[in-house]
């Protein structure tokens, strides 16, 4: 069960943004993702709860960021439920997409996993539902996915499986890289892994 914690960053001008202690684990069933997050001062910022079945579709998603919440899963496409911090208003939404991302790493694990590209393999287009800080308001948007290699690096702990994703935003073309082992990334836009206390899992 992979242990540790990512700081988050914005990828542009580089300002801290939150740090993620999380752990993860493949099930009978799936995978799981459970985090916390805290300011760059400390103090809580949030959490994301994210389940995948063993194809990789989210089967629970819940995200608490400024007071708002959202839960989702894999249902007619895409389903969620927004509630506002005062818990009086809450907007169901669905969109036929594939799955949900974010800024929490787990989403770029869990698209991975969901796609499960291989590196002969031509790039595949993907439809997410994005929730965007603070407020975890939804946004649909388009990426184009390619596994560019898939090498093997010699660790202390053994074999360490690393795989490079090209993603592609389609609506503006903007390209960048994703360094992912089993279920950890190791580097990605505004993500850096600080802290890893156990090896990546190895998924079948």
């Amino acid at each position: 069960m992979p242990r540790g914690r990512y700081s988050l960053h914005d990828p542009h001008d580089h300002t801290p943004l939150a740090e993620e202690h999380f752990h993860c684990a493949p099930g009978p069933s799936g995978w799981r993702y459970v985090s916390q997050l805290t300011t760059p001062s400390g103090d809580p910022a949030g959490s994301v709860d994210l389940a995948l079945d063993d194809l990789g579709r989210p089967i629970r998603l819940e995200l608490h960021a400024s007071g708002w919440q959202v839960r989702g899963a894999a249902l007619d496409g895409v389903t969620w439920v927004r509630t506002d911090p005062t818990g009086v208003h809450a907007t169901e939404g669905n969109v036929r997409a594939h799955a949900f991302t974010g800024t929490s790493p787990a989403f770029l694990i869990a698209t991975a996993r969901l796609l499960r590209l291989t590196p002969d393999a031509s790039a595949t287009r993907v439809r997410l539902v994005a929730f965007t800080d603070p407020v975890l308001a939804p946004r649909t948007l388009d990426q184009s996915w390619a596994l560019i290699t898939r090498e093997t690096h010699a660790t202390d702990n053994g074999p360490l499986a690393v795989e490079e994703y090209q993603v592609t935003a389609l609506d503006t073309g903007e390209q960048h890289a994703v360094h992912l082992s089993g279920d950890v990334i190791l580097s990605a836009p505004g993500i850096e892994l600080e802290d890893l206390e156990s090896p990546p899992s190895v998924f079948a």
